[in-house]
């Protein structure tokens, strides 16, 4: 659908379109934050049920869970508290409160899937194409209404404000490096699954939040 020209003489060329700033609603907030994390907190129970891991603070959360057995939404909460002083600080008051909700969403949701949702076989091919990707579409949502999941979640989404640096590249920086030290924890094939499923994730990211393709407030 190709774009209507503007109207002879009464607005100039250069003139700044007028879709997409509209500033969002508490209750379009309300609702990005539900959906996001119910959307992230699916394609995490993928990645729980398959054996998998994935990058940023959720990935380290997988680690120690697998490691130690404690819960894992309360591991999602506790390793993103330092974090929240950059949020504050780089991406201001709202932002972080946002997040904060939207972390705390997160951890109750990854809780209380395994009594809502009973896999009984989940090909783990499956598991790490599906999940990547819900996550990523769970991240476009949340970073669309100027929230995150914490961590490098925060630290990616500035860079890409203050830099211009996109935010799918970045984090797969930070992802690798996490899947890397998870070595140790996994057999080869989950480990390359696990590759796929961050790298789905964040092409995703890379090809849907770009700076300048979607104004968010």
């Amino acid at each position: 659908m190709s774009a209507l020209p503007h109207p002879p003489n009464t607005t100039p060329p250069t003139a700044a379109p007028t879709w997409g700033v509209a500033r969002h609603t508490w209750l379009d907030d309300a609702q990005a934050l539900l959906t996001g994390t119910l959307i992230v907190a699916l394609g995490l129970v993928l990645f729980r049920h398959a054996g998998l891991v994935t990058g940023g603070t959720v990935g380290l959360a997988f680690l120690v869970h697998y490691a130690s057995g404690l819960s894992f939404g309360a591991l999602v909460f506790v390793i993103n508290l330092p974090f929240y002083a950059l949020a504050w600080v780089r991406m201001g008051r709202a932002f972080t409160l946002k997040t904060v909700l939207a972390v705390a969403l997160l951890a109750a949701f990854t809780e209380a899937m395994p009594r809502w949702i009973e896999l009984q076989h989940l090909d783990p091919v499956f598991a790490a194409a599906a999940g990547g990707l819900l996550v990523g579409v769970g991240f476009i949502i949340l970073f669309r209404h100027r929230a995150s999941l914490g961590g490098f979640n925060t630290l990616v989404l500035w860079l890409q404000e203050r830099f211009g640096w996109r935010a799918g590249v970045v984090q797969l920086v930070i992802d690798g490096s996490i899947l890397l030290a998870s070595w140790p924890l996994l057999d080869a094939q989950r480990l390359v699954l696990s590759v796929l499923a961050a790298a789905l994730m964040n092409i995703t990211l890379a090809i849907n939040h770009r700076p300048g393709r979607y104004v968010a407030f």
